[in-house]
C-alpha cells in the first residue's frame, strides 16, 4: 500500500482524537460571523481551518485535552490569528532612547504642515508633472526648486530618493571612468555599510585617496591632478569626528584649487542644514547655503535628518551640471514620488519664517526642549510607573544627555532628563534588564529605551506632551 497509515491505524488514530467541529458550523458562530464582517469570508475560512488543522496535532500528541477543545476556545483562537496576520508590522513607537533622528526608528518627525500635505495628495490628483500655466507636461522638480535655491543660495536643484542616490547619481552624471579626489579621512561607511569607495566604484568612477587618516594638505589634493582627473570631492565626515593631531583643507580652499584646474568641486553634506544652528543655542554644523557660497559646484544632503523633512537627497549647485544631471536616465530610477514632494514643499516653506521655525518644525523643536520640561515630566511619570513595575524594581528620574543622531554632530550631546530603572535587588539584573526591556517593546505601541550601565534608561526628550496620555495608556498594561 506504500508509505502511510495503514486503514487499521488511521481508523484507530481517527477514534482515539476527539471530533472537531466543521468549518462550516464554526462560520455559523456569532463570534465568526462578526469577524467575517471584518476581515473577510475568506480570510476566517482560511484561519478556521489552520487552527483545526493545530488542534488536531496537539489532540494527537497529547499535549491538548479533549475537555480543552470547546467552542470559545477554537473562536478566541481563529480571532488572534486574524488579528495577528492583519496587524501592521510597521508601528509606531515611542522612541526614548535618547537620540532624536533615531535611524532604525524613522529619522525625522514630519510636522503637521507636512502631515497635512500628505494626506491631501494621498486622497487627490495633483499637478506632479502637469504645468498649470501651459496644460503641458510639467517637471515634478519645479515644485520644490525654486524653494530650495531661495534657502541655499544655489542655482539650480533637482530631488532623489535619498543622499546615497544623490551621489551615486553625481558621480556616475560628471565623473564616468574618470579620477575622482578623496582626502583619506573622509572616506566615510555610514548606516547599512554604505561606503563612500563603494559608490563611486558603482558610479563608474576611479577613487583616488590623498592625505592621510588625521592629515590632508592642500598639496595632498593638487600632487593628486591628473589629465584623467574629473572632480575634487570633499565629503562631511558627519558620522565621526577626528581630534588631536588633526590637518584638513577648506571647502573653499578645495573649490579653488578645481577651478585653477579646470576641474569641477563637488561636497557631500550628509545631514545637510538649510539654518545656522547656533541661533538656537545647539552647536553649529556647517550649513547647505555656507557651502554653496564657498563655491562648490554640486552639494548633496538629506531631507530628512537636519532639514526635518521626508526621506530624500537634495542636489544643488551650477544651473549647467544640475541639468546634466537630471538627463542621465538613472535620474527615473532614483526619483521621488508625490508623497515625498507633498511633504518636502511645506517643510522647506517654514524656513520661510525663521522666527516660528523652532515652534513649528518638529526637528527643531525637539532639539531645543527645555530640560526642565523634561525634569518635570519625568517626575509626574514615576508614580505610575513604580505601581507598574511593583517594588522589584526600583524608578528615579536622572539627568541624561541626548544625541541629534542619524550622523550629525556625533561627539555633541543635548542635555536631557529621563527615568532610570533598575532592579531593586542586584541579583540577575542583567537578565531582569533585558527582559523588562523586552516587555516595553511587547506593548501595544512599543516603548523603545536603552540598556546602558546595569539600568534601562528612558529618555523623554521625545516624549512631547501631547503623546503623554497615550504613554501612560501604555504604562498600565505592564502590570496586566
Amino acid at each position: 500500500m506504500g508509505a502511510g497509515l495503514s486503514p487499521i491505524a488511521s481508523s484507530t488514530l481517527n477514534t482515539a482524537a476527539p471530533r472537531l467541529p466543521s468549518v462550516d458550523k464554526l462560520l455559523q458562530t456569532p463570534v465568526l460571523q462578526g469577524l467575517q464582517t471584518e476581515f473577510g469570508r475568506s480570510s476566517v475560512t482560511n484561519a478556521v481551518r489552520q487552527v483545526l488543522d493545530t488542534l488536531r496535532l496537539q489532540l494527537r500528541d497529547g499535549s491538548l485535552q479533549a475537555e480543552q477543545v470547546q467552542e470559545t476556545v477554537l473562536t478566541t483562537a481563529v480571532q488572534q490569528r486574524l488579528t495577528e496576520r492583519f496587524a501592521p508590522r510597521l508601528k509606531s513607537v515611542f522612541n526614548l532612547t535618547g537620540t532624536v533622528l533615531h535611524t532604525n526608528l524613522g529619522r525625522a518627525l514630519l510636522p503637521q504642515e507636512a502631515v497635512d500635505a500628505v494626506v491631501e495628495a494621498l486622497t487627490n490628483p495633483a499637478n506632479l508633472e502637469y504645468d498649470l500655466e501651459t496644460g503641458g507636461r510639467g517637471d515634478r522638480d519645479d515644485l520644490v526648486e525654486q524653494l530650495i535655491c531661495e534657502l541655499t543660495g544655489a542655482e539650480a536643484a533637482t530631488i532623489v530618493n535619498n543622499n546615497a542616490a544623490a551621489v551615486l547619481l553625481t558621480l556616475s552624471t560628471l565623473a564616468p571612468g574618470k579620477e575622482v579626489v578623496v582626502s583619506r579621512g573622509e572616506l566615510v561607511e555610514i548606516g547599512g555599510a554604505f561606503r563612500i569607495p563603494d559608490i563611486m566604484k558603482r558610479a563608474g568612477c576611479q577613487l583616488v585617496e590623498v592625505g592621510t587618516t588625521n592629515r590632508t594638505h592642500a598639496k595632498d589634493y593638487a600632487e593628486a591632478v591628473t589629465e584623467n582627473t574629473a572632480l575634487l570631492m570633499k565629503v562631511h565626515t558627519s558620522n565621526y569626528e577626528v581630534v588631536g593631531f588633526t590637518k584638513s583643507v577648506s571647502d573653499a580652499e578645495v573649490t579653488a584649487m578645481a577651478h585653477e584646474r579646470g576641474l569641477n568641486m563637488i561636497v557631500d553634506l550628509g545631514s545637510g542644514t538649510l539654518v545656522d544652528l547656533r541661533d538656537w543655542g545647539l552647536p553649529h554644523e556647517v550649513t547647505v547655503r555656507e557651502t554653496v557660497e564657498a563655491g562648490a559646484d554640486v552639494v548633496t544632503f538629506s531631507g530628512d535628518k537636519l532639514l526635518g523633512g521626508p526621506q530624500a537627497g537634495i542636489i544643488v549647485g551650477r544651473k549647467d551640471l544640475i541639468a546634466r544631471i537630471k538627463k542621465n536616465p538613472m535620474k527615473r530610477a532614483l526619483r521621488v514620488g508625490k508623497l515625498t514632494l507633498a511633504a518636502l514643499e511645506p517643510t522647506l516653506r517654514l524656513y520661510l519664517h525663521p522666527e516660528k521655525l523652532a515652534e513649528r518644525l518638529t526637528t527643531l523643536r525637539l532639539f531645543t526642549r527645555p530640560q526642565a520640561d523634561m525634569q518635570a515630566q519625568a517626575e509626574s511619570l514615576v508614580p505610575q510607573l513604580q505601581a507598574a513595575l511593583g517594588a522589584a524594581w526600583v524608578v528615579e528620574t536622572a539627568a541624561m544627555n541626548s544625541q541629534i543622531g542619524s550622523g550629525a554632530l556625533p561627539v555633541e550631546n543635548l542635555p536631557s532628563w529621563g527615568l532610570k530603572l533598575y532592579p531593586a535587588s542586584g541579583k540577575q539584573a542583567g537578565r531582569q534588564l533585558t527582559q523588562l526591556e523586552a516587555r516595553l517593546r511587547a506593548l501595544p505601541r512599543p516603548v523603545i529605551g536603552r540598556l546602558h550601565d546595569d539600568a534601562l534608561w528612558l529618555d523623554l526628550r521625545c516624549l512631547e506632551a501631547h503623546m503623554q496620555p497615550q504613554f501612560e495608556q501604555q504604562l498600565s498594561q505592564l502590570s496586566k
